[in-house]
């Protein structure tokens, strides 16, 4: 079977660049040939918020494809889709419903929604099979989108490797004290892009009530690209928000932090944040469990399902309920312990090569 893929996404955000690198790491093997396609603008570029890709380059990476006789073609996150040529089998990975739902909230302007409505329906029609990552959102994208479910896969994604409990507290202590953190400092963590969807300014306001009541410094690590990020981002209002409650010296923008320093954070953290308004899967919180990380996320998601009893689930938007979970996580240690070892042994039953087989199984169902 010869496979076309997609790797322009490979330069995408921490969860959908994971996706597609774990999915795709044969890539670099004696039987792969490699087709480079130069275009006018970054597939990041392109991808963003408020981005789109030239109809010049949408017909140069078209024309790639038609040139070899391929049985299918992998398109692994619908980020980056090209048109493909007709009658080219295909299999196209949706993460998510989030941008239907929250259009305003994801995509600025009415002509990035235009033009993101477009690229998934044209997706969808010639997609033969449409690959996800949970039964979250294969029932969101067959409700919001109207794709039958009987044409949905769901390759479940999972932490890398790299992502275990770390090895010695002074390797903890080690990180912790280069970003600023003191030695009898205690931290939550928050990883992901600034967009409003991600309900980060909720963060801040709960960190700041907890914070007043904390007899010993409790920090706030905000953790992701601050001038990168080409999404519909948050950040002049998180900041307006931080600036508002006086808690500048207890939260810490680290701009992006590299796996191997993440997972020694997210070891001695007291908690990973994620109460997004949704979340296809929410990797960040499966990554910072798999480092023995109780996790505060949204209910909307497959997250209390993945880490059940591995963290406190919240729904979206509701302030008080995200401050008690914080402040329970805070104050209530062999709570917190109970839940830190049940989601590291949630985490530990995730595999990548589950998602792998069941990618694999799309796509030849797709050629046939």
């Amino acid at each position: 079977m010869k496979i076309g893929v997609d790797a322009t996404c490979w330069a995408n955000v921490r969860g959908y660049g994971r996706f597609t690198r774990e999915l795709c790491a044969s890539m670099v093997a004696p039987n792969v040939e490699l087709v480079t396609v130069p275009l006018g603008a970054s597939p990041t570029e392109a991808a963003s918020a408020d981005g789109n890709r030239s109809p010049f380059d949408m017909l140069k990476l078209t024309r790639a494809v038609s040139k070899h006789s391929l049985d299918v073609f992998f398109s692994p996150s619908v980020y980056t889709y090209f048109p493909l040529p007709p009658r080219m089998r295909a299999v196209v990975t949706i993460h998510d419903a989030i941008a239907e739902r929250f259009p305003e909230l994801t995509l600025p302007s009415r002509k990035a929604r235009l033009f993101w409505k477009a690229k998934v329906k044209l997706a969808l029609w010639q997609a033969r099979v449409v690959l996800t990552v949970s039964e979250f959102s294969k029932r969101d994208i067959s409700r919001v989108l109207g794709v039958p479910l009987e044409r949905i896969r769901v390759s479940v994604e999972a932490p890398a490797a790299i992502y275990r409990p770390s090895e010695s507290p002074a390797d903890i202590r080690r990180v912790a004290e280069k970003h600023g953190l003191g030695a009898d400092a205690r931290w939550l963590v928050y990883v992901g892009g600034f967009n409003p969807h991600k309900h980060v300014d909720l963060i801040v306001r709960a960190h700041a009530a907890v914070a007043k009541t904390s007899t010993t410094p409790l920090h706030l690590l905000l953790v992701g690209t601050i001038d990168k990020d080409v999404f519909h981002g948050d950040q002049a209002r998180i900041r307006a928000t931080i600036a508002e409650l006086g808690t500048e010296a207890l939260v810490r923008w680290t701009g992006f932090v590299a796996d191997e320093e993440l997972r020694h954070l997210h070891s001695g953290a007291l908690a990973l944040l994620l109460p997004s308004a949704c979340e296809g899967f929410g990797l960040p919180a499966v990554e910072a469990a798999a480092c023995g990380a109780p996790v505060i996320a949204t209910r909307e998601s497959p997250l209390p399902e993945l880490l059940e009893g591995g963290g406190v689930f919240v729904h979206p938007g509701d302030q008080k309920e995200l401050t008690d979970a914080l402040t329970l996580l805070a104050t209530d240690e062999p709570a917190r312990r109970r839940m830190a070892t049940r989601a590291l042994a949630k985490a530990r039953e995730l595999d990548w090569q589950r998602g792998a087989d069941v990618a694999l199984a799309a796509l030849r169902e797709a050629a046939r």
